[in-house]
């Protein structure tokens, strides 16, 4: 009998508590909109799984000595979000930016969601049971950028104990951009401003885009250097891809080494998905404010772009200013999309690939502003 109810309490059946159960739900929810809903598979699926590996009571997946505790590592370094921001780097055509310089008014406009959302982050201590310190608003606050990895950096260097709840928040309004924005842009635009139509964007240079990743970095270097780390694999990344003379290695950064840090990274993350961690209040406040931050981002990035048109000369339709946050292309897409649907005949995605890719560097430079000011 002694052997029998030792083998018993060995089993998985006999160590679950409430909270590993209710986690492991939380997983397979996370894998039902990664694979059925299509919501940011890439990121969800690794996710998800994480978090069921990592509540299985007894195995130890992610203490001391299980694979996701050491895979763990390169989110509390910062290496797995940098690594991220180089692939990403190397994917980006600042072409379209370049094209039309002012839709970087539009991205930097798109970050007023994260640090509106940092106000709101310290007023919601009001509520009972809600407790953020400043360093805990700052990242939640980054959710608003709608960039994944520069939410995961963030959140590792100032929050680590918000780590997953932040991150399942940042990827899952990311996901969510063709159901959020819409409304928000139809709101604030009038049928006359989303019919406007742009000119066509002129060619940039194989040079101009050489000297943009470099001029990047070093303005970086002279007027924000916390930004430095995000900024400058961002660069590098670019730098591969417009050089054009190591092919191999940016087809690399773009393919097989993004692909395999985001599998970590979704694993790592997963694991800080327990019940201790997210079964909280703070977690409903974190999803609450992450979806403010986001609609605040679409909204200025907007009002920004009608702003500009008041004041200049070419008209800009301002739909491409939701694009503004840094969910790059879905957010261009969504941009495009809205304004097919008032004309047929407007094309608006390279046009939001602009402050599409803006909203990336304004969303690193906001990251840095954060690191450097929050104690």
């Amino acid at each position: 009998m002694e052997k029998l109810y030792l083998l018993w309490q060995s089993t998985g059946l006999a160590n679950f508590t409430t909270g590993q159960a209710l986690m492991i739900a939380v997983g397979f929810l996370l894998l039902y909109l990664a694979i059925r809903k299509g919501f940011e598979p890439l990121l969800l699926l690794p996710i998800g799984f994480g978090a069921v590996l990592s509540n299985i009571p007894v195995a130890g997946i992610s203490d001391e000595g299980g694979i996701l505790h050491y895979l763990y590592y390169g989110i509390k370094t910062g290496v797995f979000p940098l690594l991220i921001f180089m692939g990403v780097g190397a994917l980006t055509d600042f072409g379209p930016m370049l094209a039309n310089p002012r839709t970087l008014l539009l991205g930097a406009a798109a970050q007023f969601g994260i640090f509106g959302t940092l106000i709101g982050a310290i007023a919601i201590n009001a509520i009972p049971g809600m407790d953020f310190t400043l360093k805990d608003a700052a990242a939640i606050a980054i959710i608003g950028g709608a960039d994944g990895p520069t939410s995961i950096y963030v959140a590792s260097k100032l929050a680590p104990h918000l780590l997953g709840p932040i991150a399942v928040a940042s990827y899952s309004y990311m996901a969510l951009v063709p159901l959020i924005q819409p409304p928000i842009m139809r709101l604030l635009t009038t049928e006359k401003e989303r019919n406007i139509e742009m000119l066509q964007l002129r060619t940039v240079s194989k040079l101009e885009k050489i000297i943009f990743p470099l001029m990047l970095i070093f303005l970086t270097a002279l007027l924000l250097p916390s930004a430095a780390p995000l900024i400058g694999m961002f660069a590098f990344g670019n730098l591969m891809r417009e050089s054009g003379v190591v092919e191999r290695l940016s087809k690399t950064a773009q393919n097989e080494l993004i692909n395999i840090v985001t599998i970590f990274l979704g694993l790592s993350v997963g694991s800080k998905l327990n019940a201790e961690a997210f079964l909280r209040i703070e977690t409903l406040g974190i999803l609450v404010l992450g979806a403010i931050a986001f609609s605040l981002g679409t909204a200025t990035g907007l009002l920004m772009a009608k702003l500009m048109n008041k004041i200049g000369k070419t008209p800009i339709n301002p739909l491409i200013g939701a694009a503004g946050v840094s969910a790059v292309p879905m957010a261009a897409r969504v941009a495009n999309k809205v304004g097919l649907e008032s004309n047929p005949h407007n094309f608006l995605l390279m046009h939001a690939m602009g402050p599409n890719v803006a909203g990336v560097i304004g969303s690193a430079v906001a990251a840095g502003i954060l690191l450097s000011l929050v104690p």
